[in-house]
């Protein structure tokens, strides 16, 4: 399988914007700029797309896992938050929340590691990983 995106950037770096557009057209012709990656100008920036793929594919492979051990999860929510410092991707780290019926803290906990260490896109980061916590609720 291949997925896709194409980025589009007019001007300089600074002054200059751009467009991002995925294969599936979820982004399309979605802004990004200095400003939306450094201040708080409108659009995305590459950081952020980093933290939804991240949390996207932990939680989805944490689901896998958990139904793997006889346990259906309701609901789990995954923050990821990436540090960006002096022009370098330091730190990916996930924070998961999940209902779970019927699941032991420890297990879940356990499965939450597994997954951490088992997720595509986390292995692709030279960065430190961590999983900041797994909470049922």
């Amino acid at each position: 399988m291949k997925r896709n995106a194409t980025a589009e950037w007019k001007g300089t770096g600074k002054e200059g914007s751009g467009t991002l557009t995925t294969q599936s057209t979820v982004l399309n012709q979605t802004q990004y700029s200095w400003k939306s990656r450094f201040e708080d100008g409108p659009g995305t920036n590459p950081e952020e797309l980093l933290a939804a793929a991240h949390a996207g594919c932990y939680t989805m492979k944490l689901s896998f896992l958990l139904v793997g051990a006889n346990h259906t999860p309701q609901q789990l929510e995954t923050r990821c938050d990436i540090t960006l410092d002096n022009g370098t991707i330091t730190k990916s780290e996930l924070t998961v929340t999940g209902k779970v019926p019927g699941i032991a803290a420890d297990e879940f906990k356990k499965l939450a590691e597994e997954a951490h260490i088992a997720c595509l896109v986390g292995k692709l980061f030279n960065c430190e990983k961590t999983l900041v916590s797994a909470t049922l609720v």
